[in-house]
């Protein structure tokens, strides 16, 4: 008898609120890429090709986070047409720079960027995705590591779960061997509360971790806080190291506001 091709996957990727930097770190996958295009058919990525095709698509690749109403209408149509949806990157996972907005008065921004705020349409609040619908993965980082992303699209194809190690940054310092910042020069720094995946690139250059890949899986804070202050931050210098690329995860939230006594 003939034998039967099966079709292939296939993949889409999607931009809400964003700067393309995730969409970008697929884009320079290259030749890992080209291996991936062989295996999946890519049917939406409009960083990439205005080619699309609709769906229902298998795979479903997020980026940026939901800031409109519009947004909210289009990523629960996202999330109907895909069997497996993973949000890649701090926008989509944690409400990204853009959910700094959460903390202040968007009429009085909007009043003051805009001649015609009368017409902007936007909700008051930057928000995930998991906020608004059901995510198989969340995939962390501001950008994204490209190692993880061809982990989680492989292991998606083969059918098992991605081996994406949730622990955090001083894991990676001791694996490439070096000196912790804080102990040897009592730099403040976020490894020991985020999550791996950078390679621990700052304090590999001697500059504390920023918290680019948000919370990790065990954040003790009531300990690590005094040793930020013991390391010369203030309580106004904690809450803007937590309010960056992860703001509105749920971890860095909390303690931000405690600190504010809010």
């Amino acid at each position: 008898m003939p034998s039967v091709t099966r079709p292939r996957p296939r993949l889409a990727v999607w931009k809400f609120a964003s700067c393309d930097g995730c969409q970008l770190t697929l884009l320079d996958c290259e030749n890992e890429l080209l291996a991936i295009s062989e295996k999946v058919e890519i049917s939406h990525f409009l960083e990439a090709s205005s080619a699309t095709a609709p769906g229902p698509y298998d795979l479903s690749l997020v980026e940026g986070s939901v800031t409109t109403q519009q947004d909210v209408d289009r990523i629960q149509h996202v999330r109907a047409v895909s069997r497996r949806l993973v949000t890649i990157g701090a926008c989509a996972t944690a409400g990204g720079v853009q959910a700094l907005r959460n903390y202040a008065d968007v009429a009085e921004f909007q009043a003051v960027v805009y001649a015609r705020p009368d017409y902007i349409e936007t909700l008051a609040t930057s928000t995930p995705i998991q906020a608004h619908v059901p995510v198989d993965f969340e995939l962390r980082g501001c950008p994204i590591d490209r190692g993880q992303l061809v982990e989680v699209i492989t292991a998606y194809l083969a059918g098992r779960n991605p081996d994406v190690p949730r622990h955090s940054v001083c894991f990676e310092c001791k694996q490439r061997g070096t000196t912790c910042v804080t102990v040897a020069h009592g730099t403040p720094c976020l490894g020991p509360v985020t999550h791996a995946g950078c390679g621990a690139l700052c304090p590999a250059y001697g500059r504390g971790c920023y918290g680019c890949f948000g919370p990790s899986n065990s954040t003790n804070f009531p300990s690590f806080i005094p040793l930020l202050r013991r390391d010369g931050m203030d309580t106004l210098d904690i809450v803007r190291v937590l309010r960056t690329f992860n703001t509105a995860a749920p971890e860095f939230d909390a303690v931000s506001r405690k600190e504010l006594g809010q």
